[in-house]
């Protein structure tokens, strides 16, 4: 995983205030609560004592308390009571397990995957997204490193053969360009894939006009992808690492054409259930690929039709040169 960025890592619903959750993330236990006032708190689900899971705890005064001897600890990770000693004895620094800066916000929770706590950005998000939206969420783990998820939906080669029942109908195998543009860490990808009449050749990159035009993707570095449909009508996907084989990802249907809250609501539950069977027509192929985990120099014979995936692999050795 790249350091100093913001992961989008669980949906908003999964954790409920002063109820402590376990979870597995960026290859790392942690546990997560909200305190009465809402307030998100991470740390290591490992007690400093002897080992046992904080997550089995209970939240109490906003602290967590380990189930097996008591010890509570804050947001920080810092112990602030052992009952063995009494509440009147003092508690030693050494007695503190590691924390992560965890927000919520778009409907998500993200963690800011870092050593330091000074000079956080502003959380990624798709500008078009932010409000307006009726969206329904769909989650599911592939047992494949989140680079693999993230570069089937760079894939723009896969159409025709992996979804030709659904959206790869019409046999266009042919990928023109494609087209990849950077806007800092946002990457905007364009595509035109077209059917083989025997005669015609893939475009180059080079020979695409009025690019601007054609369907476009958009990939947001570390974690979140979109397809943008229309302008009313949007699919989203964040790719949570769990660990170095196993991905959760979280699909959404956004939609805002219907207004209305409850239909708007069903709509994007039925969106979902269409984004449910498009996925796992990708999950069938890409959890056999190997290795479970993409880098930019390995043993693939990549072609022009995969140049998001380039990128998004040049991008990703860029930034952990910078930042790890």
């Amino acid at each position: 995983m790249i350091k100093n960025q913001w992961y989008a890592i669980l949906d908003s619903k999964e954790v409920k205030i002063n109820k402590a959750k376990r979870i597995l993330r960026m290859n790392e236990k942690l546990v997560i609560w909200r305190d009465s006032k809402n307030k998100l708190h991470c740390i290591f689900d490992r007690c400093c004592h002897r080992g046992a899971s904080l997550g089995l705890g209970c939240v109490k005064g906003d602290q967590l308390e380990c189930p097996f001897h008591g010890l509570v600890y804050n947001g920080e990770g810092q112990v602030t009571l052992i009952p063995a000693n009494g509440k009147a004895s003092q508690v030693e620094k050494r007695f503190k397990v590691n924390s992560y800066l965890v927000k919520e916000a778009y409907g998500l929770i993200w963690i800011w995957y870092s050593d330091s706590k000074e000079h956080v950005p502003e959380i990624p998000f798709f500008e078009d997204l932010k409000e307006g939206f009726a969206y329904h969420t769909f989650k599911e783990i592939w047992n494949v490193h989140y680079t693999r998820a993230i570069e089937n939906q760079l894939d723009v080669v896969h159409l025709p053969f992996v979804h030709a029942t659904t959206i790869g109908k019409g046999n266009k195998t042919i990928v023109n360009g494609p087209v990849v543009k950077w806007e800092g860490d946002l990457m905007h990808f364009y595509v035109d894939n077209v059917q083989d009449n025997g005669e015609n050749k893939a475009k180059k990159t080079s020979d695409m006009i009025d690019y601007e035009n054609l369907f476009q993707l958009q990939y947001q570095v570390p974690n979140i992808w979109q397809n943008l449909i229309s302008k009313d009508l949007k699919v989203f996907a964040a790719f949570a690492p769990i660990d170095e084989t196993h991905t959760m990802i979280y699909l959404r249907f956004y939609q805002k054409f219907m207004t209305v809250p409850f239909i708007g609501k069903g709509i994007s539950v039925i969106g979902s259930q269409l984004n449910k069977k498009i996925l796992h027509q990708d999950r069938r192929v890409v959890v056999t690929q190997l290795p479970k985990k993409s880098q930019l120099k390995m043993e693939e014979q990549l072609i022009p039709g995969d140049l998001p995936i380039i990128e998004f692999r040049k991008k990703r050795e860029k930034l952990k040169k910078e930042n790890n």
